[in-house]
């Protein structure tokens, strides 16, 4: 269900309509309007159309260099998994416990 949310992004305020939470759609209208606002003071010559397009550019960066990390965490973990997994013996390999007699435990 969509629900609308006042937010202010560059001083101006605007009506959303979202399907996620309002506390969720002001923090993220929050989090660009704190982007948008480093672009205007670090280029205050810039028009605020520029300056939302390079604040859209600066908060995608941040939501793809997540993103490389996230991935470059799962691969780590991967790693240290299979590095254990050698460490067991070979009957207990493979995610699940077995008994003496080969079968899966319960």
């Amino acid at each position: 269900m969509s629900e609308s949310v006042e937010v202010s992004i560059g001083g101006q305020r605007l009506l959303v309509s979202s399907d996620h939470a309002p506390d969720y759609t002001r923090a993220v209208a929050a989090h660009f309007d704190a982007a948008y606002a480093r672009i205007r003071s670090a280029l205050p010559t810039v028009d605020m159309q520029r300056a939302a397009i390079l604040a859209g550019l600066a908060v995608t960066d941040e939501l793809f260099q997540v993103r490389r990390d996230g991935e470059t965490s799962i691969e780590r973990i991967r790693a240290i998994e299979a590095r254990l997994s050698r460490l067991l013996p070979p009957g207990r390999r493979g995610g699940r416990p077995t008994d003496s007699g080969g079968r899966e435990e319960s």
